[in-house]
Protein backbone atom coordinates (compact mmCIF):
# COMPACT_ATOMS: atom_id res chain seq x y z
CA UNK A 1 0.00 0.00 0.00
CA UNK A 2 1.60 3.47 -0.61
CA UNK A 3 0.64 6.36 -0.04
CA UNK A 4 0.74 10.02 -1.75
CA UNK A 5 1.30 11.65 1.56
CA UNK A 6 3.73 14.53 1.94
CA UNK A 7 6.89 13.20 4.05
CA UNK A 8 7.38 15.50 6.98
CA UNK A 9 10.61 17.05 7.27
CA UNK A 10 13.23 15.98 9.92
CA UNK A 11 13.61 17.56 13.16
CA UNK A 12 17.34 17.37 13.15
CA UNK A 13 17.37 16.92 9.52
CA UNK A 14 20.86 18.20 7.48
CA UNK A 15 19.19 20.93 5.30
CA UNK A 16 21.90 22.15 3.36
CA UNK A 17 20.44 25.71 2.99
CA UNK A 18 19.65 26.04 6.75
CA UNK A 19 22.67 25.01 7.97
CA UNK A 20 24.74 27.54 5.36
CA UNK A 21 22.31 30.24 6.45
CA UNK A 22 23.06 29.36 9.87
CA UNK A 23 26.92 29.57 9.23
CA UNK A 24 26.55 33.03 7.09
CA UNK A 25 25.09 34.78 10.29
CA UNK A 26 27.28 33.38 12.93
CA UNK A 27 29.93 34.62 10.73
CA UNK A 28 28.34 37.64 10.26
CA UNK A 29 28.20 38.14 13.86
CA UNK A 30 31.32 37.46 14.67
CA UNK A 31 32.49 39.93 12.02
CA UNK A 32 30.41 42.71 13.94
CA UNK A 33 31.81 42.14 16.87
CA UNK A 34 35.03 41.85 16.01
CA UNK A 35 34.95 45.15 14.08
CA UNK A 36 33.20 46.47 17.70
CA UNK A 37 36.27 45.57 19.41
CA UNK A 38 38.79 46.88 16.65
CA UNK A 39 36.72 50.56 17.38
CA UNK A 40 36.39 50.16 20.71
CA UNK A 41 40.46 49.89 21.05
CA UNK A 42 40.58 52.64 18.47
CA UNK A 43 39.14 55.30 20.32
CA UNK A 44 40.91 57.32 23.07
CA UNK A 45 40.20 57.07 26.85
CA UNK A 46 38.66 59.84 28.51
CA UNK A 47 40.78 61.01 31.79
CA UNK A 48 39.37 60.39 34.79
CA UNK A 49 37.19 63.26 36.31
CA UNK A 50 35.77 64.22 39.64
CA UNK A 51 31.98 64.11 40.67
CA UNK A 52 31.23 67.35 39.18
CA UNK A 53 32.54 66.29 35.61
CA UNK A 54 35.60 68.89 35.61
CA UNK A 55 39.12 67.63 35.72
CA UNK A 56 41.29 68.03 38.45
CA UNK A 57 44.12 70.54 38.60
CA UNK A 58 47.15 70.11 39.87
CA UNK A 59 47.54 73.69 40.92
CA UNK A 60 44.39 74.61 42.63
CA UNK A 61 44.64 72.98 45.50
CA UNK A 62 43.72 74.23 49.14
CA UNK A 63 47.07 74.75 49.92
CA UNK A 64 48.03 77.31 47.11
CA UNK A 65 45.36 80.06 48.47
CA UNK A 66 46.98 80.34 52.00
Amino acid sequence: MTTNAPKEPDMFGNDADFLLSLHRTHAAELRAEAAADRLARSVPRRGTRDWFGRRQHAGRTGDARR
